[in-house]
């Protein structure tokens, strides 16, 4: 069992599998960043608002001695709140996200493509061809 278990972990698709893992939390920092750092604040300049995660809709009373304008001391008195800021936000780091790793996938497959055409060796009208040639020499 133990064996069994070592060749399942030595495959090349569980390998495969963290490295995506790794690669993808990596991934995910960087356009965290870019929309918090870049995008965002871009879009905020453009709606006139500094903060846009910050942009919210009040549900419910707001409890005494709790800000009513900061998003997260509502969050964390428990006041109900759209927080639809912090959704766009989101949704497009999930953009952001997506759209480059369609474009690995998109670059890899053609890769293999390549890899695969150049395995395959000549056609067999290049080889039709090369035969043609040579009875044309004798």
């Amino acid at each position: 069992m133990l064996s069994e278990f070592k060749d399942f972990i030595l495959k090349g698709n569980v390998l495969d599998l963290a490295v995506a893992v790794i690669i993808g939390a990596a991934f995910a920092t960087i356009t965290t960043s870019l929309t918090e750092d870049v995008i965002m604040p871009l879009v905020s300049a453009i709606a006139g608002t500094p903060d846009f995660s910050n942009m919210f809709i009040l549900l419910g009373a707001v409890p005494d001695g709790v800000n009513a304008t900061d998003y997260a001391a509502l969050k964390a008195a428990g006041v109900p709140m759209l927080g639809w800021g912090q959704f766009l936000t989101v949704v497009i780091n999930f953009v952001i996200l997506a759209f480059i790793i369609f474009m690995i996938v998109r670059y890899a497959n053609k890769v293999m493509k390549k890899a695969e055409e150049a395995d395959a060796g000549p056609s067999e009208i290049d080889l039709l061809t090369e035969i043609r040639d040579e009875l044309k020499k004798s």
